[in-house]
């Protein structure tokens, strides 16, 4: 739970880019695709950039031009990415919560990154 709250303001970030992506690809497709290719108006077409980075696929509606369809090559594979970065962000949060460090350093060695415990220099001995 910690770790998550940790994360919360890079996830909001994620978050909001994520929104902004789908707002913008969403409007670029309506503008390339057009109405006699499916994409009627940007909400709809926000919804297919929804669908679609998310890895859902296509929807009831997919590109016909050439640029359309490499737009959404390019919005798949952001997907994909898209799975990962959350993930990561709270993965690396439960990790350094897992193992919160001092920033000591031993007055004999100079070794840094004790546990949070220590109370002797984990290279040396000397007492932190």
């Amino acid at each position: 739970m910690q770790a998550l709250w940790s994360s919360r303001r890079k996830i909001s970030v994620f978050l909001f880019a994520v929104f902004t992506l789908v707002i913008v690809f969403g409007s670029l497709m309506y503008f390339i695709e057009g109405e006699e290719n499916g994409f009627t108006s940007i909400p709809k077409s926000t919804y297919w950039a929804i669908v679609t980075l998310t890895t859902v696929g296509y929807g009831d509606i997919s590109p016909k031009t050439n640029i359309g369809q490499i737009i959404s090559a390019i919005i798949m594979i952001l997907g994909y990415s898209i799975i990962a970065v959350p993930t990561g962000i709270v993965s690396a949060e439960l990790a350094f919560a897992k193992g919160r460090v001092k920033h000591i350093v031993c007055p004999e060695c100079s070794s840094e990154d004790h546990s949070a415990d220590a109370k002797y220099c984990k290279d040396c001995g000397t007492k932190l």
